[in-house]
């Protein structure tokens, strides 16, 4: 089966120069029809570098390297016009705040009315009225009254509500959500979440959902897919992972998540330093200066990336020495 998302050997940078670091570095993963991946990290790992990549949003500025694939079609081989029908079309975005994707000084339903501008065979009625129904369907109350209303007008949860219907309203093949809780409260973001999961089922697709939150990758993913200062360290089904993470720094990840503590305590578990910025990335293993384990080599070498079991890889010199 052809993957509705294929990246191969993908880099970013934020310069025309070729001489310039690049943000991303060699991320190669496929999200197939029916899957949800989960691309996890640190912020600074390079999350929402390569969700706008996969969308084609980045900005002038950046170049990409290596192959970004959307349903066995190059994106680097489409002019600007052609990605923007794609986005309209059949690649929707979620964004952390839906004031980056919504017009403050337009009604809410003439928005979600021009979203639909590739739907010919609908006229304006038709567009409204599937409007309201799908604002209906991501569970807002009144929607006849949202639709004559301006963002400013609403709280961050339901204006979240409406990105997540005019997303809908293009039956997109490719959905990508880029931490859409992150600004919410808790009680907001488990409903987001459930909404988002429960819309699965209208995506004849695949999903991408970016976040730092271990325990919504859970709830939430199929695959996932580790970032850690722009590489790719680990990937593969969510359970597995999850039962028997091979990087240290997925290990790392997974004993942050507060949801794994146990006993009450006054100190949550963090990883200690910080993210190494694009130019100043150490020599060998990216993840040696904060890794517990790191040996010799992984100051000097860098480390391959390795099959560890089928539909799974991680990128870690531990995992040579025992296999």
């Amino acid at each position: 089966m052809t993957a509705v998302l294929s990246l191969r050997d993908v880099g970013i940078r934020y310069s025309p120069d070729p001489r310039a670091p690049l943000a991303v570095r060699n991320v190669t993963l496929d999200v197939r029809q029916g899957e949800t991946l989960g691309l996890v990290g640190e912020s600074g790992s390079g999350k929402s570098s390569l969700a706008a990549a996969m969308a084609g949003l980045l900005p002038r500025q950046a170049t990409t390297v290596g192959q970004v694939q959307f349903d066995g079609q190059d994106m680097a081989a489409m002019d600007a016009r052609a990605q923007r029908r794609l986005r309209g079309a059949k690649i929707a975005t979620i964004a952390q705040d839906p004031f980056t994707s919504l017009n403050p000084v337009v009604r809410i339903g003439r928005q979600l009315v021009e979203f639909q501008h590739w739907r010919t065979d609908l006229n304006a009625t038709a567009r409204w009225r599937r409007a309201v129904e799908m604002l209906a369907r991501v569970g807002l109350s009144d929607p006849d009254i949202r639709m004559k209303q301006f963002p400013h007008q609403l709280s961050g949860g339901i204006r979240q509500r409406v990105a997540i219907a005019a997303a809908l309203l293009v039956n997109p093949r490719l959905l990508i959500a880029d931490e859409p809780t992150t600004a919410l409260d808790a009680t907001t973001e488990d409903q987001i979440i459930e909404l988002i999961r429960a819309a699965r089922a209208q995506i004849e697709g695949a999903v991408v959902f970016i976040t730092h939150d271990m325990g919504v990758v859970r709830r939430l993913c199929d695959k996932m897919a580790v970032l850690y200062a722009g590489e790719l360290v680990e990937a593969g089904p969510v359970d597995q992972v999850f039962a028997d993470p091979r990087h240290p720094y997925t290990r790392a990840l997974l004993a942050c998540d507060p949801a794994g503590i146990e006993e009450p305590s006054r100190n949550l578990p963090t990883i200690p330093g910080v993210v190494p910025p694009p130019g100043a990335l150490p020599p060998g293993c990216i993840f040696a200066p904060r890794c517990p384990a790191a040996r010799a080599v992984c100051q000097t070498e860098k480390p391959p990336r390795l099959p560890v079991a089928p539909g799974r890889a991680a990128a870690c010199h531990l995992i040579e020495a025992t296999a």
